[in-house]
């Protein structure tokens, strides 16, 4: 099996290259700047970025592909001043338009396999029930990457491609911090329990690390 994840380099992305490898399967980490052999240079915000990794993956199956790259810039933000439109150009060029252009550029990869899947790492704050307020440019952008991935996994369907979306918990990572609940390599063990049993019959799934229905 051959895995591709975004946003590898640290945190959950690089717990889920560890977990994946350990478990013997063919995984390959991105970044932007790719740091060993066997791992892609991937800037996700970059369209000639995606092209160059969809170029470097031609002729490949890919099984799974993980979209978990991501940012969290707004911390510290005031309403009355704060969140400024440069802000939200860059979470939404990371979060959303950097999902769409990384799927989009290894679809070929994923019709190649049968019985692909796509898992993206979305957010419990994604979930119009979890609104306790601030934190506005992420929540919407992974809102949106939500709304994504469902109707990916409409218009995917009938090619046997299967979307999931995913909150990975709270974890202890830099955008956590270090008073989060678990660790990113109890993350990624739940994450891949989750991609595991993702399939045609819960495509389109919102589902927490552990396993839990998330409400939309």
């Amino acid at each position: 099996m051959t895995t591709l994840i975004t946003g590898a380099s640290r945190g959950v992305g690089r717990a889920l290259v560890d977990h994946l490898t350990a478990a013997g399967e063919t995984v390959i980490g991105t970044c932007r700047t790719a740091p060993a052999a066997g791992w892609l240079a991937l800037d996700v915000t970059d369209p000639d970025s995606i092209a160059a990794m969809g170029r470097a993956m031609e002729g490949r199956p890919l099984d799974l592909l993980v979209c978990n790259a991501g940012i969290y810039l707004e911390k510290g933000q005031r309403l009355e001043d704060g969140f400024p439109s440069a802000m939200w150009a860059q979470t939404f060029a990371t979060n959303v338009t950097g999902v769409f252009g990384t799927i989009q550029a290894l679809l070929p990869n994923l019709r190649a396999s049968q019985g692909a899947k796509i898992a993206i790492i979305s957010s419990q704050m994604a979930s119009d029930t979890h609104a306790p307020g601030g934190s506005y440019i992420y929540r919407a952008s992974k809102a949106a990457a939500l709304n994504l991935g469902r109707n990916l996994a409409a218009d995917l369907a009938r090619e046997g491609i299967s979307v999931g979306i995913y909150h990975p918990g709270w974890v202890q990572t830099d955008m956590g911090g270090r008073s989060a609940d678990i660790t990113p390599a109890e993350a990624a063990r739940g994450l891949a329990a989750r991609f595991a049993a993702l399939s045609p019959a819960t495509t389109g799934c919102f589902e927490t690390w552990d396993g839990r229905p998330h409400p939309f």
